[in-house]
């Protein structure tokens, strides 16, 4: 492909709205364009990248015996409804009418769709195991769609669905997309960090997701220094030590606090570490009032309280229910007295001895409070957020973060979305049995933004050989007719010998060449200049190095098809 005819729509200066790295390059580069916020359009040599992704997608999912096909992106209401989802999605999901007033969404994910399509198909254990997928557009409409497209409202999704007669079947096809995910993310070169997950509004399990490294990204990992633990901040459990052992409790006694309701104004005014409070905080759960109290010094991680409860969604009390619930206004509650919701305790809490907390009365708190003396420790659970520095659980070493970019996630999702919709099959002995099921997304443009964000310099893109959107890009110097003309056939022989090459023909000078090249990262350049003219040699470079090799046109194709022959 000749430049001169190409859409190479490259800027020299970063797009004022682009903040994240894989945003300014693929705008720079000329792989997108926005169109407004959230949604994208993919110039051709963007969307030469997000076919090479797809092709090794579609590859290693059918190197897994997973059967590709494609769903409507317009999904009907009744199934989701059918599942209880409808009301559950959020304002995420977009939902029209047509003229006749039917109800659909536009589908940020085909788990319904999916397995009411399977349904019709599938009768007997003999039908399975079945794994079905497809790549497809999806919608979300996110309340702050920004750093490109790793967040954007609309997206195209590789979505696969297994189906299982047990759940040692579900196991083994979970395992499968596993093993089909490292090496789909191995072949785009980059280097994922698997992480234990939540599996938030999808259901099931367990979860797994698929993380790349990047100071940019929204999620936050903890891994363990001595073992291979390593889970996002969602779901990451940690040794809880208990720091006050040699403690001898104290009487409780009752504290006027005037106007001291935050942990900083309570730190300050008993002159004591955040670690000696208790924090208490109301929520709705089930349309039920919740406490949860954790530590002082701990962040309640709602997906874990979530998930204890089964909810979908979970929030905080209004300060109506507050006071009807503790007695007192919002600041001053605690779990001494408490009788007007369910408590739950972190897994910390029972380790604590003279503690303080709320008195379930304005303007006072409980100093030397102790668990199981003053109040009752029924519910125990881990509802906390790990942080860097605490304890594995698994090892005893140190947890450290990173942060990451989510390019894929597997489910178990069990019978959830098979018995929600009544899909059943006939066993061996003729028995009615609920399907397993598995859920197993990538997220197509993300992988191609987190490509980006982990192959780059201080130039632009460095493109892995796998998904370049051109094998060669070559650049002829000189103006003369004779020179044009050489150029022509050096340009015919590297199509000839099957490389797809983009040839930069333009009448512009070597410097705004060379830098558009490295803008936009194909892993070889070839180069004919004077030296061509006056040796035969051609300049071959490869992207990722500054070694430049001075080679005959045979020397550099023998040398190119040796590279993308690695």
């Amino acid at each position: 492909m000749k430049v001169s005819r190409y859409i190479l729509s490259t800027l020299k200066e970063d797009p004022s709205d682009a903040v994240v790295l894989s945003h300014r390059l693929m705008m720079r580069a000329g792989l997108i364009k926005k169109e407004a916020a959230g949604m994208y359009s993919y110039l051709p040599m963007g969307l030469k990248v997000l076919k090479k992704v797809m092709s090794i997608v579609r590859e290693e999912m059918d190197r897994e015996g997973a059967m590709e096909c494609l769903m409507p992106e317009l999904t009907n209401a009744d199934l989701w409804k059918e599942s209880g989802r409808w009301n559950t999605m959020g304002p995420e999901m977009f939902r029209i009418k047509d003229r006749n007033g039917m109800e659909y969404s536009l589908g940020p994910t085909h788990e319904e769709s999916m397995t009411n399509m399977v349904r019709s198909i599938i009768s007997s254990y003999r039908d399975l195991p079945l794994n079905v997928y497809q790549i497809n557009t999806k919608f979300r409409d996110e309340i702050r769609p920004r750093f490109g497209v790793i967040r954007s409202k609309e997206f195209i999704m590789k979505d696969a669905y297994s189906y299982d007669i047990n759940q040692a079947g579900l196991d083994e096809s979970y395992q499968s997309m596993a093993r089909a995910y490292r090496n789909i993310f191995s072949r785009c070169g980059l280097e994922t960090i698997p992480v234990q997950a939540d599996s938030g509004t999808m259901g099931g399990n367990a979860s797994e997701e698929f993380m790349v490294a990047s100071e940019v990204g929204e999620e936050v990992l903890l891994l363990c220094e001595g073992c291979d633990y390593r889970a996002n901040r969602e779901k990451a459990a940690y040794k809880r030590t208990e720091s006050s052992a040699d403690e001898t409790p104290l009487e409780m006694k009752k504290v006027s606090t005037p106007d001291v309701k935050t942990i900083e104004d309570l730190e300050a005014f008993f002159g004591c570490s955040q670690k000696r409070f208790l924090k208490s905080i109301v929520y709705i759960i089930n349309e039920k009032p919740v406490m949860v109290v954790v530590p002082g010094d701990r962040e309640v991680n709602e997906h874990k309280v979530a998930a204890l409860f089964a909810a979908t969604e979970i929030e905080l009390a209004n300060d109506e229910v507050v006071e009807k619930v503790t007695g007192a206004m919002v600041g001053f509650a605690g779990p001494v007295g408490t009788v007007g919701a369910e408590i739950v305790f972190d897994e910390t809490v029972p380790m604590m001895k003279n503690a303080i907390t709320g008195a379930n009365e304005a303007h006072y708190h409980l100093k030397n409070v102790n668990p199981g003396r003053d109040f009752e420790v029924s519910k125990v659970a881990d509802v906390t957020s790990a942080m860097e520095g605490d304890t594995c659980s698994v090892c005893g070493g140190k947890l450290y973060e990173k942060k990451g970019i989510e390019v894929g996630h597997i489910f178990k999702l069990g019978d959830k979305y098979t018995k929600g919709m009544n899909v059943s099959v006939l066993d061996e002995n003729g028995k009615a049995v609920t399907p397993l099921m598995g859920c197993y997304g990538i997220g197509v443009n993300r992988t191609v933004a987190a490509i980006v964000e982990q192959n780059n310099d201080e130039r632009g893109v460095i493109w892995p050989k796998e998904v370049t959107p051109f094998q060669v890009h070559f650049i002829g110097i000189g103006k003369k007719e004779e020179q044009v003309s050489e150029f022509e056939e050096i340009y015919s022989r590297l199509m000839s010998a099957g490389f797809d090459v983009l040839y930069d023909d333009r009448k512009s000078s070597p410097g705004i060449k060379f830098a558009d090249a490295d803008l936009v990262g194909i892993p070889v350049r070839v180069t004919a200049g004077k030296g061509y003219f006056e040796s035969g040699r051609l300049e071959l470079k490869y992207r990722n190095s500054q070694d430049i090799k001075e080679l005959s046109i045979d020397e550099a194709m023998e040398e190119i098809g040796n590279f993308y022959k690695k």
